[in-house]
């Protein structure tokens, strides 16, 4: 029986996990060992600025539902935390495009009157 290297097995998982890279990074062992080091520091940084980028999105989306009520979004968070009402801006941002009835009415709560802007 044909003693098989663990070297080659290991090339096998490298090469087998840099598929569908461009040119040398998907053919070459050393290279695609470099452009796996990479994806996977891009991948792990891309983690974090995707939370950033949907924080911001969910933001915005707010502001434009109690902007069209003539409040700013500063005053609307200040309004619901006075409050005490604890809704994360995923699900407020969520309300505030799905279902504008709800989402006036927890204007309303926060303690202001949701009035088209003149």
């Amino acid at each position: 029986m044909r003693v098989k290297s663990i070297s080659a097995k290991r090339h096998r998982k490298i090469l087998k996990r840099a598929k569908g890279f461009k040119q040398a990074r998907s053919k070459r062992i050393q290279v695609a060992k470099e452009a796996l080091v990479h994806a996977g520091a891009y991948a792990y940084h891309g983690r974090k600025l995707k939370k950033r980028d949907l924080r911001t999105l969910w933001i915005s989306r707010i502001n434009a539902g109690v902007k069209a009520g003539g409040i700013s979004y500063s005053r609307f968070i200040a309004g619901l935390k006075k409050e005490k009402i604890e809704i994360d801006r995923k699900i407020l941002s969520d309300i505030a495009t799905s279902d504008p009835e709800i989402f006036k009415k927890i204007v309303k709560e926060a303690g202001f009157s949701f009035t088209q802007p003149k």
